[in-house]
């Protein structure tokens, strides 16, 4: 019998469709086994035990963007297929939407559809010489001050070279994928998920000239505070965070597992940036 993983938004018309797709799939004798999003929380990972049977044939996701996050992070590492089904606003990372399902689930069941591998970064917080986090994200990792704090200043190193230090609300690290997230609204540039790159972008610079960076995939970003930085927050995915201080350093490279992302024929990626970005008079 096969297995499948059911990670559901925790909104009522997702719950409603997730029962009645629940009740399809066991009708065809494959056993579900079912998980509904969490709100983001400032917590880390080490604190969230909660993690995916290693023997899901798949992940459906019903939900947005960020539902889709969550359930990423609920697989962890593991090379398990996701295919997102949109039921939120955006909905860059589904693949599907809610009248289409049951027509990609039985191409799914009968092994009819492709991957796409989605880089991931690897996340380390070393704090006393130790490690203190170990993370994985699929959009990005963001260093962000608070609603009190002065303009935070990061200095950042690539390979161990120094690059700058940012003066500025705070600074994003993204994959290809999280171009179109976070990184974009700050004015980071859209970038294809096959092109092998890591964006780095400052958010509100004090300094105009620093601008979007882009760094080839294998790069190490090692980060740091100046001294004296207070109030200054670390989150992973949007999903969940940690405040950090001038004691710590963060460490971002490419992951060594990427993400399995189902995909369905027909679909462009081009499609879907026209029409999410509205370019050419699309819709959202």
């Amino acid at each position: 019998m096969r297995k499948v993983g059911l990670f559901v938004k925790k909104d009522a018309k997702a719950c409603r469709k997730a029962d009645e797709f629940e009740a399809w799939l066991r009708a065809r004798k494959v056993e579900v086994v079912r998980k509904t999003s969490s709100v983001p929380s400032l917590r880390t990972c080490a604190e969230d035990s909660s993690c995916a049977p290693p023997d899901l044939f798949c992940v459906f996701v019903l939900g947005g963007d960020g539902t889709f996050l969550s359930a990423v992070r609920w697989i962890g590492n593991s090379a398990i297929p996701v295919l997102g089904v949109k039921f939120g606003e955006v909905g860059f990372l589904a693949e599907t939407v809610e009248e289409n399902l049951i027509k990609a689930a039985e191409n799914i069941l009968h092994e009819k559809y492709a991957i796409s591998l989605r880089m991931r970064l690897d996340v380390k917080l070393i704090r006393k010489d130790e490690e203190f986090v170990h993370d994985t994200v699929l959009n990005d990792v963001v260093i962000n001050r608070g609603a009190l704090a002065r303009l935070a200043n990061i200095e950042t190193y690539i390979n161990d070279h120094y690059l700058t230090t940012y003066r500025a609300d705070g600074l994003i690290v993204a994959t290809p994928t999280g171009s179109t997230a976070y990184s974009l609204a700050a004015g980071g540039p859209v970038i294809h998920p096959e092109v092998p790159g890591i964006i780095m972008t400052p958010i509100c610079p004090f300094t105009l000239t620093n601008r979007p960076l882009i760094v080839p995939n294998a790069a190490r970003i090692k980060i740091r505070l100046e001294k004296g930085s207070s109030d200054i927050m670390l989150t992973f995915d949007g999903q969940q965070g940690l405040e950090i201080s001038d004691r710590d350093t963060i460490l971002v490279q490419k992951g060594s597992h990427p993400l399995n992302m189902i995909t369905i024929p027909g679909k462009h990626y081009y499609d879907v940036l026209k029409a999410k970005l509205r370019w050419s008079g699309g819709r959202v």
